[in-house]
């Protein structure tokens, strides 16, 4: 199991994220146009460097539903590779069988 505390501030970075993300996706349109005023775009970066960093989708990182793990991280099944082999051997995943030749 993952830490606690690393597993909460990664939630925490998703909630700001979500919350966040018309204003930042607002404000990068503006900066990205090239017909709206130079002193207008400065402004729009200013005013996104100001939000917080954790409100950036980049910042949050991918983490095992079962465990916590943030590596070996499968995006299709939201599991680490561990959790999945557990989970396969236990015959809890339909479809997936241990293969033996």
């Amino acid at each position: 199991m993952a830490k606690t505390s690393s597993i909460n501030r990664n939630e925490k970075r998703r909630k700001m994220a979500k919350s966040a993300e018309a204003k930042r996706k607002r404000l990068k349109a503006l900066i990205k146009n090239k017909n709206t005023p130079m002193e207008e775009r400065f402004a729009a970066v200013l005013k996104l460097a100001e939000t917080p960093r954790n409100s950036s989708k980049v910042r949050i990182h991918n983490r095992c539903e079962v465990t916590g793990r943030s590596r070996a991280y499968y995006r299709k099944l939201k599991m680490s590779r561990i959790a999945l082999r557990e989970l396969a051997n236990q015959g809890l995943i339909p479809g997936m069988v241990k293969s033996s030749w």
